[in-house]
């Protein structure tokens, strides 16, 4: 019953499916449904309805120590994450009487540690299958870590399938990350902590976030801040390469700490070294870059990319791409699982070869 189930998946051209996505600026749990279609080997997207759930303040503030926890402890946390997800999904194919595929998840990322061989993003158990009682495809980076690649990131596939009419692809979320063909292979990496960062020094403020970008456009760069920040060694690194919320809790914010300058003047200068870096991560400074991400929303931000990036047309598309283009993705790696094609590109991760990584869990 499984495998016809799963043959009948695999040679299906039109697909209605669930993807769901958590980040790292713990903003709440994104859900996308989204119906994917292949005709004449182009793929091409419908995104339907989107919602985003936030997390209780429990669940962020437990979130955000997660580096801090024992196996043991992450293991509780793994349960009640998936039982927190399940939930919450259930609660989304409820509310909108949906009939789908499948649930394509990416899970909570808790701890990411591609040089020693690890990453674990929560709510990836089978138990999300049962209780949600759908079809789940999940836990999409571990193979391609234990394959010797960095597990991110993983949007690029997407980028060069979905949005293929733009030169480049950046996203602003916890961290920034950029995709772009070059002969005739799709370069991805992370370039650096982005609403990770911005959004803890907002906080010590009172506010969730800068709104607009507003306190920062208000106050100055902290240029031997800006200096040290840019001499951190991740920049220095060749792709590919990806980040983990252990960079900005061990080396990020003790060395912003560490500064004297206000909270504003840190929030300028932060908001100056993302431009900067993004900047220098481009392989040329020319042609059309779609910006993703909630960073999208910072109009501060967007103005110093514009003016470390004056021969690019920057492109902030309509809200509900800008904010479910990682959950629209990432329902496209499931279905890419489903159909048993790859999905991970070696040329991103630096695994030694394109794969099709996730795991399938029948709700049987």
């Amino acid at each position: 019953m499984v495998f016809d189930l799963y043959f009948w998946l695999m040679h299906r051209e039109i697909y209605n499916v669930v993807g769901v996505m958590s980040g790292t600026s713990l903003d709440g749990i994104d859900l996308a449904h989204v119906q994917l279609s292949k005709t004449d080997n182009k793929w091409s997207f419908e995104l339907l309805e989107c919602e985003t759930v936030s997390y209780s303040p429990d669940w962020k503030a437990l979130l955000s120590q997660l580096v801090a926890r024992t196996p043991d402890e992450l293991a509780d946390i793994n349960r009640r994450y998936t039982e927190l997800l399940a939930k919450i999904i259930s609660g989304f194919i409820s509310k909108h009487q949906l009939k789908i595929d499948a649930v394509c998840s990416h899970g909570h990322t808790a701890l990411h540690q591609p040089t020693n061989g690890f990453t674990l993003q929560i709510g990836n158990l089978p138990e999300l299958a049962t209780l949600t009682n759908q079809l789940v495809v999940c836990d999409f980076r571990t193979q391609d870590v234990e394959l010797g690649g960095q597990g991110a990131p993983l949007v690029p596939i997407g980028d060069r399938h979905l949005f293929g009419d733009f030169d480049y692809c950046l996203n602003l979320g916890g961290f920034s990350n950029i995709s772009f063909e070059s002969a005739g292979k799709r370069i991805a990496f992370d370039i650096s902590p982005v609403n990770t960062v911005l959004n803890h020094l907002t906080e010590k403020l009172g506010f969730d976030y800068d709104d607009r970008g507003k306190i920062a456009a208000s106050a100055e760069v902290d240029a031997e801040l800006l200096l040290e920040l840019n001499a951190l060694a991740y920049y220095k690194l060749p792709f590919p390469k990806s980040l983990g919320f252990e960079f900005v809790a061990q080396t990020i914010l003790p060395l912003i700490e560490n500064f004297d300058s206000g909270i504003e003047d840190k929030l300028c200068t932060f908001t100056e070294h993302i431009a900067l870096q993004t900047a220098l991560a481009m392989p040329s400074l020319s042609g059309k870059m779609l910006v993703t991400g909630g960073g999208a929303y910072n109009d501060y931000l967007i103005s110093r990319l514009e003016h470390y990036l004056p021969n690019i047309a920057v492109a902030v598309p309509d809200a509900k791409i800008l904010e479910y283009k990682e959950a629209l993705i990432f329902a496209f790696l499931g279905v890419l699982k489903l159909r048993g094609e790859n999905n991970v590109l070696s040329s991103v991760t630096g695994a030694p070869s394109d794969h099709s990584s996730g795991v399938i869990f029948s709700n049987d």
